[in-house]
């Protein structure tokens, strides 16, 4: 995938001055040729001698890399190490590179991509978030996102630790009295750890590090995560539960989840409420999921006893934070991965990726989906739009401690096995399962890789139908087995959570929750009933959100026979406030509802 060499500029030497350049001459677009023709004496022939065979791309790193991985890459490409370069210069240098490779410091917006003319092919994110890179202007031109994200992981859960001990001892407070002259043993008494309770909150590679290490402190401890395997957890002696539990019963808190927009401010003052009083928080996560300021109130009303944070919604916090300048908290400035032999493990971990990206390899870390030709793109996209929204709707479904592992994919189609690629349709509904509580990004290079990864087992089932195969499918169907749901009438006869959708009109819709036949479009956000069917229902809801200027954009209600059971589906165009979505639920006719983020 390596683009032709980049152009340069020659002197001549002072012995050559008749010597004229010529510009430089793609072979190929792996090899380039830099060529200079000159002549000693204007009745002499023009003689041409070739300075220099390129049959290397070129590599651009913007941000500090570790020795060993520059090294790598050096085996394979030209590497350009050009450091702290403003916007403007980055675009003007990234027409002649091949790759580029940053941290957390450089922003590869969409004028990058624009500038560099279609021969950047791989943009390296050497960690973990990738909120720096524009994925939506790479996918737009052709260029592939890859990221290293597991050798970060001791490193990370180190510091946890560390942070959880210091917190616990009162180290940073003491250690600033000492060394301003004063003495004060009685001040700075701490708690011990031994047969405490310590809520690890996101099980992934971080966090069962953490719960490893926390279990060999003595401690007790309990985890959140809809995706951990529980055989995994009992592995390391570790109980799974749900949100709830988690932080109510915690006196340690560990927070290892992504910031997405289902776990943005997740510890707010509601959630602050529910916990112990004097539980203490340690976040080596991301600054985002925690309310500062709802935090700020917390400490002070005594119900968060301290915190230990190592990172912030805006880094870096403000001189004045009153969060950073808390005598309860603890704060570093986001040193997680910040060991050396972290570091190095990091620079490898993304060259390895980059290096094989342009070898033309698929990238296991690929973060942002490969180009799909556009007539299948055409034809897919109200289907693919489908794929990803039932899959969110499915894992919202899951109560929370109960892991996702099996999951079926149905597809009804008149069209033959052959003419049906659903490569990318299973990648949107594994991305719609993981996207919602991850910080993964799935598309169609990573979606088995991803599902794998977590366990994740998916099965597809075809059912050819009779009829003319102008539309590729008349129905996806997704079911989620062997899990508990946050709404009993979405389990069907046969025991799973299973939703339906079909395309209509070019726009996708939910037709069947559970055993209920519902048809509702998939835009914006859903509420979903289960009531007693009786007259009046579909207005008394209504009523409510009409309160609210809650827009109703679609309403469904599907019976098992009339004056029955029977489940309403409302489309909404707004989040409805907590205080209506409970008026919703004392209504006496409603038996259960849950609401549903798309």
């Amino acid at each position: 995938m390596a683009a032709s060499a980049s152009s340069t500029t020659l002197k001549p030497s002072p012995s050559s001055t008749a010597v004229s350049f010529l510009r430089q001459r793609p072979l190929s677009t792996t090899f380039g040729v830099t060529a200079l023709s000159y002549r000693r004496h204007r009745d002499q022939p023009r003689r041409f001698v070739v300075l220099s065979l390129d049959a290397k791309p070129t590599i651009l790193v913007a941000e500090k890399l570790g020795e060993a991985g520059v090294n790598l890459l050096k085996e394979f490409a030209n590497v350009d190490c050009s450091y702290n370069l403003s916007p403007e210069e980055l675009c003007t240098k990234i027409s002649l590179c091949d790759a580029l490779i940053v941290r957390s410091g450089t922003k590869v917006s969409r004028d990058v991509f624009e500038s560099s003319a279609g021969r950047l092919k791989v943009v390296g994110r050497a960690g973990v978030g990738i909120d720096n890179v524009d994925l939506a202007a790479a996918t737009e031109h052709g260029c592939l996102v890859v990221n290293a994200p597991t050798a970060n992981t001791v490193a990370a859960a180190e510091h946890g630790i560390a942070l959880l001990t210091a917190m616990a001892r009162n180290v940073a407070q003491a250690d600033a009295s000492v060394k301003a002259g004063k003495w004060l043993r009685s001040k700075y008494v701490g708690v011990s750890l031994v047969g405490k309770t310590l809520a690890v909150m996101g099980f992934g590679k971080v966090g069962s590090e953490v719960a490893r290490r926390a279990k060999g402190l003595g401690m007790h401890i309990i985890a959140h995560d809809p995706y951990a395997p529980a055989d995994r957890a009992r592995a390391i002696g570790v109980e799974l539960v749900s949100f709830d539990e988690a932080i109510a019963t915690a006196d340690f808190i560990s927070l290892h989840m992504p910031l997405t927009a289902a776990t943005a401010k997740v510890l707010n003052d509601e959630t602050f409420a529910k916990m112990k009083k004097g539980v203490r928080i340690i976040n080596v996560a991301r600054g985002g999921v925690i309310d500062e300021e709802a935090l700020v109130k917390a400490l002070d009303a005594g119900i968060v006893a301290q915190a230990a944070l190592d990172v912030f919604t805006v880094e870096p916090p403000g001189k004045d934070s009153k969060l950073v300048q808390h005598e309860n908290v603890i704060a570093t400035p986001h040193l997680g991965a910040s060991t050396m032999e972290a570091q190095e493990g990091v620079a490898i971990e993304i060259a390895e990726a980059v290096v094989g990206a342009l070898k033309g390899e698929l990238a296991a870390t690929a973060v942002n989906a490969p180009m799909v030709p556009a007539e299948v793109l055409t034809e897919l996209k109200p289907y693919v739009d489908l794929a990803e929204k039932l899959g969110r709707l499915a894992v919202q479904l899951v109560a929370g401690g109960s892991g996702v592992k099996n999951v079926k994919v149905t597809y009804a189609s008149a069209r033959a096995p052959d003419d049906l690629d659903t490569r990318l349709l299973r990648a949107m509904i594994t991305k719609g399962l993981i996207e919602p509580i991850s910080s993964s990004f799935v598309n169609l290079v990573n979606a088995d890789f991803t599902a794998k990864q977590r366990g994740l087992r998916i099965t597809e089932e075809r059912v050819i139908l009779d009829g003319s195969p102008e539309s590729p499918l008349e129905l996806i169907q997704v079911q989620i087995a062997n899990v508990e749901s946050k709404f009993a009438s979405a389990i069907s006869d046969s025991g799973e959570i299973k939703v339906e959708g079909r395309v209509k009109d070019g726009v996708p819709h939910l037709t069947k929750v559970g055993s209920f036949e519902v048809d509702v479009s998939l835009e914006g956000s859903i509420i979903l009933c289960r009531q007693v069917d009786q007259p009046g229902m579909i207005g008394k809801v209504g009523s409510i959100l009409g309160e609210e200027n809650v827009n109703v954009s679609f309403m469904s209600v599907g019976r098992i026979a009339p004056r029955n059971q029977a489940v309403m589906a409302i489309g909404v165009d707004e989040e409805p406030s907590k205080q209506s979505l409970k008026r919703i639920g004392d209504v006496p006719a409603v038996e259960e509802f849950v609401y549903l983020k798309l």
